[in-house]
């Protein structure tokens, strides 16, 4: 959870021999603006010939047999300033840990901000912790993080994202006393990966992050803000000798029982509730990691239910499918290896696997993964132009993804992917290279060109939509048709401290699918170009403040103008980590449903702020004109917004509480379009690190349903488990009737994680 202050936002095949230029000169021009950190930055871990049980009071008399480093630099608000506190990290291992211990001195300890809580959701507190890039490669590392609790934050970064899906088996433990506090991690050696070597060579940066008026971050080494490679910046763990992750195996069987009713048509008011009986069921993954650079994965009759349902989102108006992030652990581990800049693979068109099985591979800069699944239910999206369609089915298939990826130098790799997707008498074919240039110190090229080969499904029934891919002859419908496509995307960037740009341009074709991802929108290309200037004023209000423009083109494939637009942006960052956002189009035309609009003028504005302990508040939404995309459209004035508070009254209890409402009428006649909210509240309490209850309630007025989720969890790491719960859903119908119920599940599940 490190970051820098300044940052961006980001037809025919590009010109690829301009990939292999930028990769046969990248030698020549690169080295010399890589840091010098992993120089001058050294720590040599001492080796320790017995275990530490954790205190989280560094009590333990090893720890005292290392030197410690101290983090000197504060980097935000600061730009490498002298830390205004003081902190040591001492860094230890043994025959299978690696064990590091932060002590944090803070004047004022009352102000720490530290709470007990489930996984992954303590970044709001004082925390302590480390990126790790075993391999050295600049390319991506592991975050570990904890609070004064021990509450554990993990994450993988790759480049400047972090992917906090990523969880792996650690331990922590924390606690606070009159001088500040005291973190003690260890992390397994086979939770990691790292080269087969007798010595290891790891770059590391050490952090501490103190919010208070503003959020402190404080590093071990320096981090030069035009310098946008982070892991570059690290210094090095020296001295780890003799250490293996090779011959570990895993398994981890589940079981559950579930009993889950509904109405027969939930249309009607009086339709019957119909219970089912409790129906079990049972599973097991297994791992096995050869080496410390292979590890082989499988899983039969996997359990992908979901214990938390995706919060609903506000769809109307949207004529294109939602994103929902993936939450099933086999598909988490390793989901890395598999991203590239176009969603040209998502995990969760994969729905229902009988079986799936997984191969990850990394020597030196080559990494290698391949995924196979067979599924029982797949789904559809079906792309277009201007709007795309969801289908679920009962249709069975094979899906093959092969990632293979070559890293040079900082930040720089050359990858390709292949996905596929078989049916009995269909398939879907994609495969494309894609490329990440980090050159001249802060300039980047990135890209990804894709070519696919479908054939469909001989099945009018499931989707008999007859809108055609653009001007091609071919129609949307499952008829058995047989086409192929194109995608791409290019981007030049330019990341440093006082000015940043993004040119970029994109093109898909009318029948380019890519059934294995999340490919919605084609037959499109798109010129754009955004850039942000920031400022860094030393005053009592503003940490930073940055003015941003973005301008853009928008063509179908054959060359038909449909949509141009500017934007004007200002961004501040204020004392009391409060974030304001505020941007204003005064252009955008676009076309829908071959109908002009013109000056669709609007406003968008954000707020983020965590002023103190016990409060957050997250603040969106838009104001001005918006095309209702209806089969007929029109131009309407309206607002969208959301609003979520965040209340922390204890340690131990949280409630989350978000309101998001959308409202759109005509200005012509003042006709409402729609009008509607959806209002969600979570209450957490979190007894010890491993238990909590929680309970979720949330209303859909659009669709007049009411959800309530309760839950209680039993987690000793994230993949051994027990839950127990229910989901009951509710529809408020029109008088004389009232509120019904018309779905009902409980649930209880085990999960138990077994290592050699």
């Amino acid at each position: 959870m490190l970051r820098q202050a300044s940052g961006n936002r980001s037809g025919r095949a590009a010109p690829l021999w301009f990939v292999a230029i930028l990769v046969t000169t990248y030698a020549g021009t690169a080295k010399s603006y890589n840091s010098k950190n992993p120089e001058n930055f050294r720590l040599t871990a001492i080796h320790i010939d017995r275990e530490i049980a954790l205190t989280g009071k560094l009590s333990d008399p090893l720890w005292r047999s290392s030197t410690p480093a101290e983090l000197n630099y504060e980097i935000q608000p600061g730009e490498n300033t002298p830390a205004r506190v003081r902190t040591y990290v001492y860094v230890l291992y043994s025959s299978s840990r690696l064990y590091l211990g932060f002590r944090a001195f803070d004047s004022v300890p009352s102000l720490i901000r530290s709470h007990i809580t489930d996984r992954d959701k303590m970044t709001d507190d004082d925390f302590v912790g480390v990126i790790l890039d075993t391999y050295g490669t600049m390319q991506s590392g592991y975050e570990f993080m904890a609070n004064t609790y021990g509450s554990q934050f993990d994450a993988m970064r790759t480049g400047n994202n972090e992917d906090a899906s990523f969880d792996c088996v650690w331990y922590s433990a924390g606690n606070v006393d009159d001088s500040g506090y005291t973190v003690e991690i260890a992390i397994p050696f086979k939770s990691l990966r790292f080269p087969p070597d007798e010595g290891q060579h790891w770059v590391a940066e050490f952090f501490r992050n103190m919010p208070r008026d503003s959020r402190y971050q404080i590093t071990w080494a320096p981090i030069d803000r035009n310098n946008p490679c982070v892991l570059c910046q690290g210094g090095t763990i020296e001295g780890i000798r003799g250490i293996t992750a090779s011959g570990n195996l895993e398994l981890l069987p589940y079981a559950m029982a579930a009993q889950t009713g509904a109405v027969g048509d939930e249309e009607d008011p009086v339709s019957p509730f119909v219970g089912g009986p409790f129906k079990g069921r049972a599973g097991i993954g297994v791992k096995y990691a050869p080496s410390s650079n292979l590890v082989l994965g499988a899983v039969v009759n996997p359990d992908f239910s979901q214990i938390e349902s995706d919060a609903t989102q506000i769809s109307v108006n949207n004529t294109f499918s939602i994103f929902y992030p993936e939450k099933r652990p086999f598909f988490l581990e390793g989901a890395e290896l598999f991203g590239t800049l176009a969603s040209a693979f998502y995990s969760r068109m994969i729905n229902n696997p009988l079986a799936a099985s997984k191969v990850t591979q990394k020597s030196g800069s080559f990494s290698l993964a391949y995924l196979v699944a067979y599924d029982r239910e797949s789904p559809f999206i079906v792309p277009g132009e201007e709007g795309s369609d969801f289908e679920g089915s009962s249709e069975r298939s094979l899906s093959n993804v092969v990632r293979a990826k070559y890293d040079f130098g900082s930040e720089s790799f050359i990858g390709g992917l292949f996905t596929s997707r078989n049916f009995t008498a269909a398939y879907n074919y994609v495969g494309g290279v894609d490329w990440n240039m980090l050159f001249w110190g802060n300039f980047y090229f990135v890209g990804q060109a894709l070519l696919s080969d479908t054939k469909e499904l001989n099945a009018p029934s499931l989707f008999d939509d007859q809108r055609r891919y653009g001007d091609t002859r071919y129609t949307a419908a499952f008829d058995g048709e047989s086409y192929t496509g194109r995608g791409m995307q290019v981007d030049l960037k330019r990341n440093a401290r006082d000015y940043s740009f993004d040119l970029q341009y994109s093109a898909v074709s009318p029948t380019f699918q890519a059934q294995d991802g999340f490919i919605t929108s084609t037959n499109n290309r798109y010129l754009s170009y955004w850039q942000g200037y920031w400022v860094y004023p030393k005053n009592l209000f503003v940490e930073n403040a940055s003015v941003q423009t973005s301008s853009g083109l928008h063509f179908n494939d054959a060359g038909f103008l449909k949509e141009k637009w500017t934007m004007v942006g200002l961004q501040l960052q204020l004392k009391g980590q409060t974030y304001v956002w505020i941007d204003y189009f005064p252009l955008d035309d676009e076309v829908f449903h071959s109908i002009g609009f013109k000056r669709v003028y609007r406003t968008e504005f954000t707020l983020n702020s965590n002023p103190i302990n016990a409060l957050s508040v997250y603040f969106n939404g838009s104001v001005g004109r918006f095309i209702y995309r209806a089969d007929v459209p029109d131009i309407g004035r309206g607002n969208n917004f959301s609003l979520e508070v965040v209340l922390k009254p204890t340690d131990k209890l949280t409630v989350d509480l978000s309101y998001s409402r959308s409202r759109l009428w005509s200005m012509d006649n003042a006709r409402l379009f729609y009008d509607g909210y959806i209002s969600r509240g979570v209450v957490a309490y979190q007894f010890v690190q491993e238990l909590f209850i929680r309970v979720i309630g949330q209303y859909d007025q659009f669709a007049k349903r009411i959800q309530i989720d309760p839950l209680i969890s039993y987690k000793l790491n994230p993949f051994t488990v027990f839950y127990a719960g229910s989901n009951h859903g509710f529809t408020k119908y029109a008088l004389p009737f009232g509120i019904e119920r018309t779905a009902q599940q409980f649930f209880v599940k085990i999960q138990y994680l077994w290592q050699s």
